[in-house]
């Protein structure tokens, strides 16, 4: 715009009588550009622009809409999050014996936990856990070895209890029955005495302490594994916060929970699946042949950050970071060697096999066909003609290749484009001389889909992996900790990668919870299946 709102204000009909013929055309050049602009933004939809498909208005929505125009959370367009965005309540949890578990405190006995751990002011009322539910069935855990002298303990040597635990989880019915049952399993550990003398005892497992969690990964939850992936399942696919989880929990399963267990469970699962997106997906990425990247807009408590992903055929890795080259390079390393589909952003141009998606200029050259600049309107027109001929032309040569390669045919056609990009790289029209621009900066990436007709044509697959967590994102706002986020990338990596692989990723996550609880290994992600 070349006329601000300040000087708007300023004309009226006494000063345009005022003016001189020629004041008066100079004027009035600069209304008409401004006029047209204001015109260009205004019919701007998500065909034509980046507009996403949400900002369509419903009088808008019509039969040309398509499965990815919507809000399917299996297609995406612009991509993000799930689960661990959490609106009220992304602290930790802390844990103390199961029938004494903290619930929400009251805002008034909440301190601030800027330079501390979340949780109740030392001396403030708190509140024990009250429900009683009956105990279904009792496990008692005994030492096997004494833990002075390393001998086998004797069945009849003296024992006794010193502890108990609740454990509450999710369990199938017997008899082949579907559906989930809850079910309370009491858990006592006995000590007993070695011929030595000495007295061991029985322990809940617990993980080992890891950098970057303050969360507790131990068998001494209420939550059992299965009941935490149920939470995980409604927090990241469902994408219901602390609270309207625990009013689930409440109304269907006749369970309390306050949104403090509620958000360690989640925290919990992250941590316990890192070691499977570290060692079997983000270190895997740097070896597969082609890689979807995208990136979209994050907000942890209030500070932007991005979201980004990296996908593949059989896997998808989400990180939350800075927009930088760095964090690229976290992920892929500083000399990958495949394919890399991409949007035009800069820090992918370190990489030489690089390819750009022809789906955003497409939708670039559409909005420039329907501006009101005459100019403007012929070189949008150019650019999508001569890429409907190269998407026309891949289609074909994949059904049969071609006697002549793809390249040579067309060359004449991109060298006339070549050239009206140059011409327009100094357009006064700025979104002319954008896309001119762009075309020019990655002029060979655009084409090498010419000389090899099997590498896509569009980001789509980045897209498609974002969409469900932008979703996400539009309700919860994102996340409050760094450790929430973290939480949140990982479990949102594993969840995309079951999806892939056509496998429910809910008792995959519920077996990790287990063995982690234990510090044992994390299992293997499951194949995909057949």
């Amino acid at each position: 715009m070349q006329l601000s709102d300040h000087d708007l204000k300023q004309l009226d009909e006494e000063y345009l009588l005022s003016l001189s013929p020629v004041q008066l055309q100079a004027l009035s050049t600069k209304l008409l550009s401004d006029l047209k602009e204001a015109h260009d933004r205004l019919n701007q939809n998500p065909s034509n622009s980046s507009r996403p498909p949400s900002t369509r208005a419903p009088w808008e929505k019509s039969e040309e809409t398509s499965p990815e125009d919507g809000e399917d959370d299996d297609v995406a367009q612009d991509g993000a999050s799930d689960g661990a965005v959490d609106q009220k309540n992304d602290g930790e949890a802390q844990p103390g014996k199961p029938d004494k578990e903290k619930s929400d405190l009251k805002k008034t006995d909440r301190r601030d936990t800027s330079n501390g751990r979340p949780g109740r002011c030392e001396g403030a009322p708190g509140y024990s856990r009250t429900q009683q539910l009956p105990i279904d069935e009792q496990c008692v855990h005994r030492p096997e070895t004494c833990a002075a002298c390393c001998a086998a303990l004797d069945e009849a040597g003296e024992q006794r209890a010193y502890t108990a635990r609740y454990e509450i989880d999710l369990a199938r019915p017997g008899n082949g029955a579907n559906g989930l049952i809850l079910v309370q399993t009491k858990h006592t550990y006995l000590e007993r005495q070695c011929r030595c003398g000495h007295w061991t005892r029985a322990q809940p497992g617990r993980c080992s302490t890891e950098e970057g969690w303050r969360v507790e990964l131990t068998e001494w939850h209420l939550a059992g594994p299965l009941l935490v992936a149920f939470i995980c399942a409604l927090a990241l696919r469902q994408r219901l916060s602390r609270a309207r989880i625990r009013e689930f929990l409440h109304d269907w399963l006749g369970l309390e929970f306050g949104v403090a267990t509620i958000n360690q469970c989640i925290h919990e699962a992250g941590r316990a699946v890192e070691p499977v997106v570290e060692q079997e997906i983000r270190s895997a990425m740097r070896d597969v042949e082609l890689v979807y990247a995208d990136e979209t807009s994050w907000k942890e408590h209030g500070q932007l950050l991005w979201l980004w992903v990296f996908t593949c055929a059989t896997m998808t890795f989400f990180i939350v970071g800075k927009r930088s080259r760095e964090l690229v390079q976290r992920v892929l390393g500083e000399s990958f060697e495949h394919w890399l589909m991409s949007d035009g952003y800069g820090v992918y141009r370190a990489y030489t096999r690089r390819l750009r998606c022809l789906a955003h200029i497409v939708r670039k050259a559409n909005g420039l066909g329907q501006s009101l600049d005459r100019d403007a309107q012929r070189f949008g027109e150019h650019v999508l003609k001569v890429l409907e001929t190269v998407m026309d032309a891949v289609y074909k040569a994949r059904g049969s290749p071609p006697d002549i390669p793809l390249r040579e045919t067309h060359a004449r056609m991109l060298a006339e484009l070549f050239t009206a990009c140059l011409d327009n790289a100094d357009s006064k029209h700025e979104k002319t001389r954008a896309l001119a621009r762009e075309l020019l900066n990655d002029w060979d990436t655009f084409w090498v889909v010419l000389d090899h007709p099997e590498l896509p044509l569009t980001n789509n697959a980045a897209e498609r992996a974002l969409r469900h967590w932008v979703i996400a994102r539009r309700i919860s706002h994102g996340t409050r900790t760094a450790e929430g986020t973290h939480a949140f990338s990982l479990l949102a990596s594993v969840i995309e990668t079951c999806r892939q692989r056509a496998v429910s990723p809910w008792p995959y996550l519920a077996e990790v919870v287990t063995q982690r609880r234990k510090d044992l290994p994390a299992p293997a992600l499951p194949l995909p299946a057949n």
